[in-house]
């Protein structure tokens, strides 16, 4: 038989019909999620309040109680994560700064500067929203959506929605990375449940080697997959940037007074560095301590403040960063209520029980991750997401003899997984670009499908191992 040799101008149409193909599955994707989250989707404040809601019903149907008895333990629980919350509040705001340190957006330009199509563009972003976010989820938040915006202003022909989505991808590495909520917290002394699993460290989560196998996959693969997308329509460009002007403008004042020349003294910046270096020598080199979460956000604070050269710099790094955390903040207590109100009412034993009936030890960090999954769209925020899920799930796992690092850590795949799609961490990235969530969320869903079908059989794979 011989072989039908096809011209170029053959392979190119073909390849014309596939990205059609493609943008059309991309735009059937985006209209639909983009109707769901118009519609239905309120603030996340909104689900914790009927979250509490529905817990409380639960535990009078369920458990039996009387709505003031689940009222009782519900305010008795209320300001039981105030703690968390603070460390949660520190993670992102320190991230937050370290992104915009003068040293940090010169090392963004250059980076910026070396690619020049709209598909390394795309891949680009992923990668660098994806490796700041395992170094510090809040750092890699905002150090993506800056690195897509400067792509986006070298590169005429880049869809800045499709950059953007492709930078906020990427911030689902924190669940793998240094900064994981659940691993950093379960390997810090005194966590709220010590008591049921004690101290797990970070070898056998952040740090076990099927964790970072799966890792190294899903870095490679997400940049690869999201570079394939083809926008549909008219190409979106970049348009104004109020956030970064706040910076900028504040950095930029002379200082005329003894209060304000004492503010920008590099001097006394040096000195709290030269503290908080030295805290940081000893911890590790004479202590022995391992990393957790207050270690994490003494270094990060420490590194903010040393890159921004001055307390006054610094300070007003932090101000504009203060701006995205009010929101989380107020959930946090609503969280503490509802691990209140499972625990007091015997809720935890009876979900725990359920799983115990449809798991084994080598299965349940599966249904915790789908689990996960689901409940991080009414609970967003890690820390108020293991105050949720935690106990029954650690209760479950200890009944029938799980690995409970690898029930943690499964909880804190399906919370990253599903935050690829969840609008509240969205919120920073969408005031950087100045876009809407419809503009970004069906670019969104095709990595998280993707992020979702790594995960899933890897968390699958790794419970019988």
């Amino acid at each position: 038989m011989n072989k039908i040799n096809q011209s170029p101008e053959t392979n190119i149409n073909e390849e014309l019909k596939t990205n059609s193909l493609i943008s059309r599955i991309i735009s059937s994707i985006s209209d639909f999620f983009d109707t769901i989250v118009r519609k239905f989707m309120p603030d996340p404040f909104i689900f914790a309040i009927l979250l509490t809601v529905l817990t409380l019903l639960l535990g009078v149907f369920v458990e039996r109680k009387t709505p003031v008895q689940m009222i009782n333990y519900w305010g008795e629980g209320f300001w039981g994560l105030l703690t968390f919350a603070m460390q949660m509040v520190i993670v992102l705001i320190t991230g937050y700064v370290l992104a915009q340190a003068p040293l940090i957006q010169r090392f963004l330009d250059r980076v910026a500067s070396s690619v020049h199509t709209p598909r390394g563009a795309v891949i680009l972003a992923t990668l660098v929203g994806g490796l700041g976010s395992y170094i510090n989820w809040g750092f890699g938040l905002i150090v993506g959506s800056i690195i897509a915006r400067k792509l986006a202003e070298r590169i005429p022909t880049l869809h800045y929605p499709l950059v953007i989505a492709a930078a906020y991808s990427g911030f689902m590495f924190y669940g793998l990375g240094l900064s994981a909520t659940i691993p950093l917290l379960i390997s810090t002394k005194g966590h709220f449940l010590e008591n049921s699993m004690g101290i797990i460290p970070i070898s056998e989560t952040i740090f076990s080697p099927f964790s970072i196998a799966i890792f190294v996959l899903l870095i490679v693969s997400l940049p690869i997959v999201n570079g394939m997308i083809r926008p549909k329509g008219k190409i979106i460009g970049v348009g104004h940037n109020d956030i970064q002007d706040q910076v900028k403008k504040t950095t930029k004042i002379e200082p005329q007074t003894p209060a304000e020349k004492m503010e920008r003294s590099k001097i006394i910046a040096f000195l709290a560095v030269t503290l908080g270096l030295v805290f940081v020598i000893q911890y590790f080199a004479i202590q022995k301590g391992s990393l957790d979460i207050n270690i994490i956000n003494f270094i990060m604070l420490f590194l903010g403040l040393v890159l921004h050269g001055s307390p006054r710099n610094y300070l007003n790094a932090v101000n504009v960063a203060s701006k995205n955390v009010g929101g989380m903040i107020i959930q946090f207590p609503f969280y503490a209520g509802i691990m209140g109100m499972m625990d007091g009412s015997g809720l935890v034993s009876t979900i725990s029980k359920g799983f115990v009936v449809i798991s084994s030890p080598e299965t349940l960090p599966f249904w915790g991750f789908l689990s996960s999954m689901v409940i991080n769209f009414f609970t967003p925020s890690a820390g108020g997401h293991w105050a949720v899920q935690g106990p029954f799930m650690i209760e479950a796992a200890n009944a029938m003899g799980a690995d409970l690092g690898k029930v943690a850590t499964s909880v804190q795949w399906g919370n990253a997984w599903q935050d690829i799609i969840q609008p509240m961490w969205l919120l920073p990235a969408l005031a950087i670009s100045g876009l809407r969530i419809r503009d970004i969320m069906g670019y969104n869903v095709i990595a998280f499908l993707w992020v979702g079908l790594v995960l899933g059989i890897g968390i699958l794979i790794w419970g019988f191992i």
